[in-house]
């Protein structure tokens, strides 16, 4: 029999946050030490930081063959970078991570233990976070309207904590997705899943790079991916209007014939009319565009990322 220990693999995306490196590395690796019957390896793709987070990264890497560092040539947003850590990983498990501490590492015994229960993907729910009253409500109306327009079922108050195994990380690598929505993909999939309520932490350093137009586009990645509602949508109002336009007409020819009352020839009727199809012709067009240019993206099959500097990879 093979004396070959499974492994851990920790991915962890990694853009402008050198205060946190440190600390994380640290802590996470005090966890994962109470494991002895497990091996592991760090994994952290730099999103092209401007500040020391890679020079950070390169210093541990050399003093800890785990570590294994990916530079990208430029930023290419969250999602793919989180999808490369994952392709990169070459554990039986993958946990992925933010370094800011607000997931607490030691959450990852827990996830260890429902693994080796036969769960493929364990991922951590959000009893509690420390954030704006406003950006909370913003987040939990998310999570539900996305699960309610979404084809795939989807977990409500998870975020990107997880761990997933092996089997999931391949059907993930065979994927290529020019706008990827990573925790919606791997909810699709299917499998054993099962989630843990834990209270998320503060930010130890810095502050979060997810700003309002980083949300918004996160949450239009997640509805377009997942669900055909919105083309339907516009199906549905078309018709809706319709409808309403037939009876409106129907209550001014009845009033002019019953009442009759006279207005300038054509001008309600016209104005409303124009009105309406400039409205419905721009939010409509909006959406069948949205669709349109991630066909383009996905048709013009560019890599999802590209490495400028790997170390220990």
């Amino acid at each position: 029999m093979s004396d070959k220990k499974e492994m851990l693999s920790i991915v962890i995306p990694v853009y402008n946050v050198e205060q946190n490196i440190p600390l994380f590395y640290e802590k996470t690796k005090a966890v994962l030490s109470s494991l002895p019957e497990f091996d592991y390896e760090f994994v952290f793709t730099d999103n092209r930081s401007t500040d020391g987070s890679f020079l950070l990264l390169k210093q541990l890497a050399a003093r800890d063959s785990r570590v294994k560092v990916a530079r990208f040539s430029r930023n290419f947003g969250y999602q793919k970078s989180i999808f490369t850590a994952y392709c990169l990983a070459s554990g039986d498990a993958v946990i992925q991570m933010d370094c800011d501490l607000q997931d607490p590492p030691e959450l990852i015994l827990d996830f260890v233990k429902k693994w080796k229960q036969g769960y493929e993907v364990v991922y951590g729910i959000r009893r509690t976070r420390r954030e704006g009253w406003l950006l909370g409500r913003i987040r939990r109306i998310f999570y539900r309207l996305i699960d309610f327009l979404s084809d795939d079922g989807l977990p409500h108050d998870a975020g990107d904590f997880r761990l997933v195994s092996r089997k999931v990380v391949d059907q993930l690598r065979k994927l290529y997705d020019a706008s990827p929505y990573i925790r919606g993909t791997i909810a699709a999939f299917g499998f054993n899943q099962t989630g843990i309520e834990y209270d998320r932490l503060a930010r130890q350093h810095g502050e979060s790079k997810f700003r309002l137009g980083s949300l918004m586009a996160l949450a239009m990645d997640g509805i377009l991916n997942h669900s055909l509602v919105p083309l339907r949508l516009a199906s549905f109002t078309g018709f809706l209007i319709a409808g309403g336009l037939v009876i409106y007409l129907g209550i001014l020819l009845a009033i002019k014939f019953l009442f009759h009352q006279e207005w300038p020839a054509g001008f309600i009727t016209l104005s409303v009319l124009i009105l309406i199809s400039i409205t419905l012709n721009a939010i409509f067009l909006g959406i069948i565009g949205e669709y349109l240019g991630r066909v383009y993206r996905q048709v013009k099959n560019q890599p999802m990322t590209i490495i400028d500097e790997a170390v220990n990879l």
